[in-house]
């Protein structure tokens, strides 16, 4: 089993701006990169902040130049990065909840949120979710939030062979207790190793409760966010036994 350098970027989502948002996930990125990670995580909609009103005027294609940059990053810096955003379907007039994938070697690819919460559906479409990323041997399955409280998400994610089920979510103070045992117990069923990104703050209506982690094959919780705030929740596998640590970020020094 080879060794691997994962990352969940907890991250306070500056509401509704995306230039300012843009500028602090380079920030972000740049910190990851000296701890060498080869996969960083955010937030489900990370660039925009949880604001559904704010969606339709903030919503960007996947091509957007605005979005250059962090492309460009994620190749300069050889560290697969995944973003959240309010993304233009390329079908239709729809608006999708997704994540775009910034490859390594300066790819691009696309997962949109599959199952919808309560109230998303007045604003975003239904997503397809998308392809599994491969980071060296490893096998990593994406999700967006609620598309993790599917057991049938999950079981597709192991059963495709991914070893790593990586989660960009928005979890709530109330709603923490239940969602990290479904996502420990994912581990402990599936045998996967389990990456959660949460927001560090308010976002939209809600309070998030931060405390992104990661959890080992088999449900070990190995490493935790103390609370809110932005901060790297690193993990780290090394021949075989995963370990991690947080890093505190100060991006608004």
């Amino acid at each position: 089993m080879t060794d691997l350098d994962i990352c969940a970027a907890q991250y306070v989502a500056i509401a509704g701006d995306l230039d300012a948002n843009l500028d602090r996930h380079l920030r972000v990125m740049r910190l990851a990169a000296r701890h060498d990670i080869e996969l960083l995580l955010f937030p489900e909609l990370s660039l925009t902040g949880y604001e559904l009103a704010l969606a339709g005027e903030l919503a960007l294609s996947a091509n957007a130049a605005q979005l250059e940059p962090l492309r460009e990053m994620a190749r300069r810096l050889r560290m697969t990065t995944l973003i959240g955003l309010p993304l233009l379907s390329d079908r239709d007039d729809s608006i999708l909840i997704g994540s775009l994938l910034f490859g390594a070697d300066g790819s691009q690819t696309i997962y949109t949120k599959q199952h919808l919460h309560a109230g998303e559906q007045q604003v975003f479409s239904v997503g397809t979710g998308g392809a599994a990323l491969q980071i060296g041997e490893e096998r990593i399955a994406l999700s967006i939030c609620a598309d993790f409280t599917h057991a049938s998400h999950v079981r597709a994610a192991a059963e495709s062979g991914a070893g790593i089920y990586a989660t960009s979510v928005l979890i709530s103070e109330k709603g923490y207790p239940h969602d990290s045992e479904l996502l420990s117990g994912h581990a402990r069923e599936h045998s996967l190793g389990v990456l959660m990104a949460n927001h560090g703050g308010p976002s939209g209506a809600w309070n998030s409760a931060g405390r992104s982690a990661f959890w080992a094959p088999g449900g070990r919780l190995v490493v935790s966010a103390a609370g809110t705030g932005d901060c790297l929740v690193i993990a780290r596998r090394r021949r075989g036994d995963w370990q991690g640590h947080t890093e505190d970020l100060a991006l608004d020094d």
